[in-house]
């Protein structure tokens, strides 16, 4: 059944999931799921008289004809077909999932120690039924539009839980896999991470496009830091050059945590980027980078929303973006200070670097400050090469391209420097010299 993005078509497409078993679970899910679908029902979806949407249209989206009731199963691309997206050591932990579903002959799973626990979030819906609905019931209220439709679809997605004390050495990746089906259908993975007391672990968390077709993967992640925890998390986008992106990561912060999110998005129509961290308890740190790399005509919307709640907690973003053909790029970061939460020190940038005429660009930094003795700026900046910077290069013997290469380079690897696990950032480095072909963007990603 094809069917344009209406509210309709979902509300439509959930009554038949349910009647077929697609929405089964426990009596906890399913009202959850029936609570999801009710909120959307009441919102539907954005428009651009929303302001969080007002720089995004829906139109491309509402374009196009989408199966919302297969179940996204298909035939799983073969290993050597997935491998170049591999991050890190081949003994390494990493989950595919394909349209949005576990698969097992592509993961592998290496024992982890100290009881962590890492699988398919349906599968942990058996055998950790007590931490999977404790934090899936304590998520984020209200839901926007596209979390209440991941909140009331979701298939499957990544489970990890690490105890207590446990530090794992080697990253952990989770490669989400969109594949050519014939037709245009919409993924809902959701991703649960929750870190215990004194814990740490890094996380690539990766989605990719195989194959021309239009697409949709509405993306959700729940991160849950514990007190002293620490989370190292790299989200990469390399959707299909006809692929859509919802995705949506809020991370919960206690005492003392530490969160270094670095976001990577090159691939994609249309990519829509969400990160909201709740600064829940003193000494709480988060440090959001992001950097986007686009042509042709793409569009990327990072949006950012960094909750202050309690005193003495330190927030960091750097966000950049390199902009070429028509494209257009957009980020809105707000950083909100609750009354009581005094000695706050939050910082916030945004700088984009335009490489032609036909971009455009939107940024739109917000502080809402609501106690006394804060320290917290922030800064937004558009602009071109400088060319007595390029001038200097091709007086020490670079020509133009050279010179255009290596500046256009530097300017978005300040982003990857702040990368802490080698691995990832030496793998990351590698996508960023593919992106820029001669000091330019390709409109697709290679």
């Amino acid at each position: 059944m094809m069917d344009r993005l209406t509210k309709e078509a979902f509300l439509t497409a959930f009554a038949e999931r349910a009647r077929h078993g697609s929405a089964d679970g426990p009596a906890w899910l399913r009202l959850l799921r029936r609570g999801a679908i009710d909120r959307f029902a009441e919102r539907g979806l954005p428009t651009p008289s929303d302001e969080d949407w007002k720089y995004t249209s829906m139109t491309p989206l509402g374009e196009t004809p989408f199966d919302l009731v297969a179940d996204g199963t298909a035939d799983a691309p073969a290993e050597d077909v997935i491998a170049p997206f591999s991050v890190g050591p081949t003994s390494g932990n990493r989950l595919v999932f394909v349209n949005g579903r576990y698969v097992e002959k592509l993961s592998a799973i290496r024992p982890l120690p100290g009881g962590t626990r890492l699988g398919s979030l349906a599968e942990a819906l058996i055998t950790d039924e007590e931490t999977v609905h404790s934090h899936l019931a304590a998520g984020e209220k209200p839901l926007d539009a596209f979390t209440a439709l991941n909140a009331a679809f979701w298939p499957d997605g990544a489970f990890l839980h690490v105890p207590a004390g446990v530090r794992l050495e080697e990253p952990i990746q989770l490669l989400f896999v969109a594949t050519a089906s014939g037709t245009p259908r919409v993924h809902h993975p959701r991703s649960l991470i929750v870190l215990e007391r004194e814990s740490r672990v890094a996380l690539v968390e990766s989605y990719v496009g195989l194959g021309g077709e239009a697409y949709l993967t509405n993306a959700a992640a729940e991160l849950f830091l514990g007190p002293a925890a620490a989370l190292d998390h790299h989200k990469i986008t390399l959707e299909g050059g006809q692929g859509f992106h919802v995705g949506r990561t809020h991370v919960r912060e206690a005492r003392d945590s530490r969160f270094a999110s670095c976001s990577l998005l090159f691939g994609g129509r249309l990519v829509r980027s969400e990160v909201g961290a709740l600064l829940g308890a003193e000494g709480a740190e988060c440090m959001l980078s992001g950097l986007f790399v686009i042509g042709g005509r793409q569009h990327v919307d990072i949006h950012t929303t960094v909750d202050h709640a309690q005193p003495r907690a330190t927030s960091r973003q750097l966000y950049k973006g390199v902009l070429d053909g028509r494209a257009r790029g957009v980020f809105n970061g707000r950083v909100i200070v609750r009354a009581g939460a005094n000695g706050t020190d939050a910082h916030q940038t945004n700088k984009n670097l335009i490489l032609s005429d036909g971009v455009e660009v939107d940024s739109k930094p917000q502080l809402e400050i609501f106690a006394d003795d804060v320290k917290c700026s922030h800064g937004a900046a558009d602009g071109q090469l400088a060319e007595d910077a390029i001038f200097y290069l091709k007086s020490r013997g670079l020509d133009e391209v050279a010179a255009r290469t290596l500046l256009t380079y530097a300017f978005a690897n300040e982003v990857l420097g702040r990368i802490r696990v080698e691995p990832i950032r030496v793998w990351c480095k590698d996508l960023l010299s593919r992106r820029l072909r001669g000091g330019r963007v390709a409109e697709e990603v290679s």
